[in-house]
């Protein structure tokens, strides 16, 4: 049995990064490991947050610790953190990287645990080269990546991204193990009562937060389209706006699409998520770019076929006319593929997800990140 501790953020901070962090403490306590969590008591600084809070008003989760300590932008709370850790002198850390900007934080915490001579660090990598460029990206991102002993890249795309700064440190691909925290699927016309939502319509949902680079603009323009219009076809669009909200609202009025759409962007509490899911026939992510995607899991989940455009890890994720369809990310093409995902009905994907969801286990991960673990010299 070791002892775990994984460095990222969990309750009361929100968002799919807490949840993977809380859900893969659980999956290393069933494998008998002692594991918990190191959070932030300040993540972003609320100028630089984009959503309206960064806090869950959902109840801790149960069975396991959590140490509210770093604070982003407080260096002397870096050497802190880092001495504390370093006495604590877990067996294994696993620590999660997706923003440069955590670069310095999360690289002096890492520095300072070093020098026990004892802890093993595996970093599980959502992104090495960020989806929306800043000043600092390339010395913060390589800070952090020195400080640490082996990855766990989510995609081929973040793994090539890696080698460009760290050629020689051990690697390994896994893919993201499955939501299964969010509760059991439920029929689709419970879903959309609960939703208010029309129970005989053809309705496709876009999830998640809502930034340019996840092409939401590519899909209200698809939306416009005729053909899509003709079918009566309607999207759902369920996820905060971490960017200005104008911009997409004039152009859906510009569209004349309006009435096709249902706007539920607050953020979507763990508790509601399966409403969404199971309320729509397949759920669409037309993004212009992608390393990996946290709301891939979730449709594999609920068993929800999947439209996704040619980018990033995305079709490694998505078999094509199995588990749902690739198009590449131009309107046309997303409104071609809805069209044809309504052609080839929603049984047509369910025994191929079925099927595929078996790959991702939280037991895969674990055991992954142990044999890394193992194979690294102290």
């Amino acid at each position: 049995m070791a002892r775990v501790l994984i460095i990222g953020p969990a309750h009361p901070l929100r968002g799919g990064l807490a949840t993977f962090n809380q859900r893969l403490a659980l999956a290393f306590q069933e494998e008998g490991h002692s594991c918990s969590i190191l959070s932030f008591s300040l993540q972003y600084p609320d100028f630089i947050f984009p959503g309206t809070t960064q806090y869950s008003s959902e109840p801790a989760p149960e069975n396991i610790e959590i140490h509210t300590r770093i604070n982003s932008v407080n260096p002397l709370n870096w050497i802190r953190t880092g001495n504390w850790v370093k006495k604590m002198k877990p067996d294994l850390v696993v620590v999660r990287f997706w923003l440069p900007l955590m670069g310095p934080a999360l690289g002096t915490i890492l520095r300072r645990l070093r020098k026990n001579k004892h802890t093993r660090i595996v970093c599980i990598a959502d992104n090495v080269i960020p989806h929306e460029k800043r000043p600092g990206d390339k010395p913060f991102t390589r800070y952090f990546l020195k400080s640490c002993d082996a990855f766990i890249p989510m995609s081929e795309k973040v793994m090539q991204d890696l080698r460009l700064f760290e050629k020689e440190k051990p690697a390994a691909l896994v893919a993201h193990p499955l939501y299964d925290n969010f509760g059991a699927a439920i029929s689709k016309q419970e879903a959309r009562k609960y939703l208010g939502l029309p129970e005989k319509e053809k309705i496709i949902l876009f999830f998640g937060f809502i930034r340019h680079y996840k092409g939401l603009d590519l899909l209200l323009e698809a939306m416009a389209d005729s053909r899509i219009r003709e079918k009566r076809i309607r999207l759902l669009i369920a996820g905060e706006f971490y960017e200005e909200a104008r911009p997409y609202q004039e152009q859906m009025e510009k569209l004349g699409i309006v009435d096709s759409l249902f706007l539920r962007t607050d953020f979507i509490p763990d508790s509601e998520v399966k409403y969404y899911l199971c309320a729509a026939d397949a759920v669409i992510q037309p993004y212009r770019n992608a390393t990996q995607s946290g709301v891939t899991p979730l449709a594999y989940h609920f068993e929800k076929p999947m439209l996704v455009t040619n980018v990033g890890g995305l079709p490694s994720l998505v078999p094509d006319r199995r588990v749902g369809l690739v198009t590449e990310p131009a309107p046309a093409a997303i409104a071609t593929g809805i069209l044809a995902f309504y052609e080839l009905g929603e049984d047509f994907f369910i025994p191929h997800l079925r099927e595929e969801k078996k790959k991702y286990s939280w037991s895969a991960m674990v055991g992954s990140i142990t044999r890394l673990a193992n194979d690294i010299q102290k």
